[in-house]
This record gives structure tokens, C-alpha cells and sequence, in this order.
């Protein structure tokens, strides 16, 4: 099992993200000031809750999913976000230190610390709706294209067009046969601008390996960051950085779910309880345009258990006093006390009365 949690703010016509893409017309604006996907992956089936925070003036906007087979749609559930960040937070450690440093007592201030801290076939026509739902405040159409410009139709329909560069980064997912999930968002006030964080949309489709799409970050006119939270049977990698710096492991260790059902319900509910190993992943892509490819994961070579720490140094200190300063005034006080024993001793001890002195017999 995957999971995912993209980070951006980017406000423009077409918002590209790592879970798919926003368009709104062209003369409103948005922004996604935050978006969480979680993905997770059993072997064949794979699914993708996910969950957006946008701001803007905009009425409404489309977003854009592309899925490598047929996808199911519904609302997900909200807690399970706040589950997995409360699971693999990272963990504060403070180690302390004996002697003064440059900014202790008596050389510096009074602080010590220092932070270191199964496929389906291809449509037939262009564009085919495969379905369509109404779920909350979203109106969801299932589109299998074989086109990128067959998308063109449906955003015409609801009232967007099709940013060429869009239309570019689709085609890999074209030529893959690939499948879309059209999503038009509205605000929950009709009349008022699509604002806040809306609720998640959680899609199940079949996948024979797990893949989190990233392509279509390259349109993003900013830096990204991206973490991912891996739910599988062992530890969990990127096949590769796909154009970004290295990925760094934040978390990594085996999960038992179901004992922990009362403060992971919705944990327990995605994995259906199994045991899991859970590897929590963070990426940063300072040139997104270099994105070439979609994050395949694979098994890692082993299973070692990892935790994020931060590390805060503090000077040792007893009832508040440095220790340094405790040991300091003990050590000399034990010096005086032996001074004073000596003394002490040399005092009591008898003085030994000179030899008599005899004086030589007169000479005759």
C-alpha cells in the first residue's frame, strides 16, 4: 500500500499536481494550498484517497486523474489523514552535555540548547463516459479516452478548455492506455468561490504494481515537495527519483493495525487490519519540469525499522543548577576538607622533645 502527501500553492489557469491536474476558466484563479493523497496497494488492487485545500475566486474547476485501468469513485474518509500523520511523526530526544559550552554560563547566555536538530479494454471512440456519479458537493465522470483531446469535449461542457501543455503531458498516459477520472469541484455555497478544504474523493482501481502518478507535475511553475506514506509487507522505495532530489526515508517500521483499532479506525479500515510495514517518504522536485516518469515502488533490500528525530542538546543540570557548577564547588570543597584534615592531624600530633645536648669534658 501507498500513501502520498503533496504540498504546493501554486494559483494559475492550470494547477498540475502529483495526483492530476486543475483546470478553471480562464479568468478566475486557484490556488491548492494543500493537497493529501493516500494510496494503497494489495497485490492487484490499488486505491487513492485524496484530499484538496484550494483557495481562489474561482466558481468551479475540473480536476483531471489519470488511472491505468477502470476506477470506481467515492467519498472517502477525512480522519484517516490525521491518522497516518499522528503514526509516523517524528519523535524529539534531548541528549545532555557535562561541560559549559560557548553559549552557556559563564562564557555566553543561560541557554543550553542548541537544535540539531483487471485492465480494461480501450475505448472505442475518442472519449467514452463510463460512468458518472454525483457524490457531496462533487459531480464525478469516468472517461476513457484515447485521445488527450477527446478530453477537450467534457471540459467544454462544464465550462473549461484544455491548456495545450495539459493536453502534451496527458499523452504518455494515452499511449499507455491509461483511463481518466474527471472530477468538477463546486463550492458547497452556490454562487460563492471554490474555498477550503473540500471533501476526499477515494478511487479503487487494478494496478499489478504500485504507481503514484507524477507526471503532470511538471507543469507546475514552482517547487514541489512530496511525501509518501508506503503501507506494504516490507519496507518500501522509489524505483528512481524521476527527475527530483534523492527521496529521503522520514519514518520506516511494522505496523500492527488491529491492535491499535481505537486510535486508527480509518487506518484499520483501508488495510482491513493486517499487519503492516510502513514507510513514510519525503522528495523535493526544485525543477519540476525535469519530472520524466511516475513513482513506481519496489520492496527494499531489508526491512530496517527508522524513525525521524530531532535532536536537542541541553546542559546537564540538578534542581537547576549546572552540574558542572555542583561538581565544581564539590570538588573543591573536598579539597578544603582534606586541607583541614591535614592540618588537623599536624596538630594533634606529639611533638618529640630535642635530644639533650651534652657538652664536651674540659681540657686539662
Amino acid at each position: 500500500m501507498v500513501c502520498s502527501l503533496q504540498l504546493g500553492s501554486l494559483i494559475a489557469p492550470a494547477y498540475a499536481c502529483g495526483c492530476g491536474a486543475m483546470v478553471v476558466d480562464r479568468d478566475s484563479r486557484v490556488s491548492v494550498d494543500r493537497e493529501m493523497s493516500v494510496v494503497s496497494w494489495d497485490g492487484g488492487t490499488e486505491q487513492i484517497v485524496m484530499r484538496l485545500t484550494v483557495r481562489g475566486n474561482a466558481p468551479a474547476a475540473a480536476w483531471i486523474m489519470p488511472v491505468p485501468h477502470r476506477a470506481t469513485v467515492e467519498l472517502g474518509d477525512a480522519s484517516l489523514f490525521s491518522e497516518l500523520e499522528t503514526l509516523t511523526a517524528p519523535v524529539s530526544k534531548t541528549d545532555h552535555y557535562f561541560w559549559p559550552r560557548a553559549k552557556d554560563w559563564p562564557f555566553g547566555g543561560s541557554s543550553g540548547r542548541t537544535g540539531d536538530g483487471a485492465a480494461a479494454p480501450a475505448a472505442a471512440a475518442p472519449v467514452e463516459v463510463v460512468g458518472r456519479e454525483r457524490l457531496g458537493p462533487f459531480d464525478v465522470a469516468r472517461l476513457a479516452a484515447t485521445d488527450p483531446a477527446a478530453l477537450e469535449g467534457w471540459l467544454k461542457e462544464n465550462g473549461f478548455e484544455l491548456p495545450d501543455r495539459l493536453a502534451t503531458a496527458l499523452r504518455p498516459y494515452v499511449e499507455q492506455k491509461w483511463e481518466y477520472v474527471a472530477v468538477r469541484l463546486a463550492p458547497r455555497d452556490a454562487g460563492g468561490p471554490l474555498s477550503g478544504t473540500l471533501d476526499p474523493l477515494r478511487l479503487r482501481f487494478a494496478s499489478d504494481r504500485p504507481v503514484y502518478p507524477m507526471r503532470l507535475s511538471r507543469l507546475a511553475a514552482t517547487p514541489q515537495s512530496l511525501g509518501l506514506y508506503v503501507l506494504a509487507a516490507h519496507r518500501m522505495e522509489p524505483r528512481g527519483a524521476i527527475g527530483g532530489r534523492p527521496p529521503e526515508v522520514t519514518y520506516a517500521g511494522r505496523v500492527d493495525a488491529r491492535r491499535e483499532q481505537d486510535a486508527y479506525p480509518a487506518l484499520v479500515a483501508l488495510t482491513g487490519g493486517e499487519p503492516v510495514f510502513v514507510t513514510a517518504i519525503d522528495q523535493s522536485f526544485p525543477r519540476p519540469e525535469l519530472i520524466d516518469g511516475d513513482h513506481e515502488l519496489r520492496a527494499a533490500a531489508a526491512d530496517s525499522p527508522y524513525r525521524t528525530t530531532y535532536h536537542r542538546d541541553e546542559l546537564l543540570t540538578v534542581g537547576g543548577v549546572p552540574a558542572w557548577v555542583l561538581a565544581s564547588l564539590g570538588g573543591a570543597a573536598v579539597v578544603v576538607a582534606a586541607l583541614l584534615l591535614v592540618l588537623r592531624a599536624r596538630g594533634r600530633r606529639p611533638v618529640t622533645p630535642p635530644a639533650p645536648v651534652f657538652a664536651p669534658p674540659p681540657l686539662r
